[in-house]
């Protein structure tokens, strides 16, 4: 999730580049592989909405998995922790502006897109500036950040894009017009670039949880409990886990698992997909 902070951007705070140039190939870098617990050394990744959430998450993993991370948010100082504790880059920059998007770096292996927003009204009365907003953070800053990475990965023959969707990407809900659609929106994206770069080598998957354990879903939570009159256990079990066959929020570090798996040597051909962890909302 994307958390309005600060107005400057770039980047905010450098730690020494890893050992291996990042465009090493991990075959290059030794006359072994690296082990399965250092899958990604040497590589380089950026995650957006890298501050809380999934994509704090996704940060760690990557980075315990040997990748160094450009941790980019608007949370500046969230974003400058993190890139400490995990010995990455932090990029505070605001996704809605597209002169800041391309700042960021181009030269990278691995790309999450995972940043994003919420609010919820019927189409009616949906505010047409905050609909447009959620639309540049979740549409056009992914678009803008794959137009300037793939080309680098084509060059080296290897690249992982992952796309944080949603089950939202996948069925609808009311009053949540212009999330269900960036979210369908980053889905086609999705699977575009998985066409156009599996010739070099390069995949392009989403991930689509249902409601994961994120700033994001608990304020949601709270807003509920207050309209409905009911509690916050209620709010969970019997609004938004409704349709889930599993009655418990998914956790950020199993979806981080999931986008980790998707970057690893064992999914050469999983491209082009949606990866639903939905507790069995899409069964239905």
């Amino acid at each position: 999730m994307e958390t309005p902070q600060s107005p400057d951007h770039g980047p905010a705070a450098h730690s020494a580049p890893p050992t291996v140039p990042p465009n090493t190939p991990p075959s290059a870098a030794a006359d072994t592989p690296p082990p399965a617990d250092r899958l990604l050394a040497g590589r380089t990744a950026l995650v957006t909405g890298a501050a809380s959430g999934i994509g704090r998450a996704c940060a760690q993993a990557l980075a315990a998995a040997g990748a160094h991370v450009h941790v980019v948010d608007k949370a500046a100082d969230a974003a400058k922790s993190l890139a400490e504790e995990i010995g990455g880059t932090a990029w505070v920059v605001d996704l809605s502006v597209p002169d800041e998007v391309d700042t960021l770096p181009a030269d990278v292996d691995v790309v999450v897109n995972n940043a994003g927003l919420q609010h919820v009204a019927p189409v009616h009365e949906f505010p047409p500036d905050r609909f447009a907003l959620i639309q540049r953070v979740m549409v056009e800053a992914p678009f803008r950040i794959l137009r300037r990475t793939l080309p680098g990965m084509y060059e080296r023959g290897w690249g992982r894009v992952v796309n944080i969707s949603s089950v939202h990407g996948l069925r609808a809900s009311p009053y949540k017009s212009a999330y269900v659609m960036a979210k369908h929106a980053l889905e086609g994206l999705s699977k575009v670039v998985a066409l156009e770069a599996a010739e070099h080598g390069v995949t392009s998957n989403c991930v689509s949880p249902g409601y994961v354990r994120t700033p994001l879903v608990e304020n949601q939570i709270a807003a509920q409990a207050r309209a409905h009159g009911i509690s916050e256990e209620e709010v969970v079990g019997r609004v938004m886990l409704e349709r889930s066959a599993i009655k418990r929020l998914i956790e950020p570090d199993d979806v981080a698992e999931a986008v980790l798996w998707l970057c690893g040597p064992r999914t050469v051909h999983v491209t082009g997909i949606s990866l639903s962890m939905d507790g069995g909302w899409t069964a239905n």
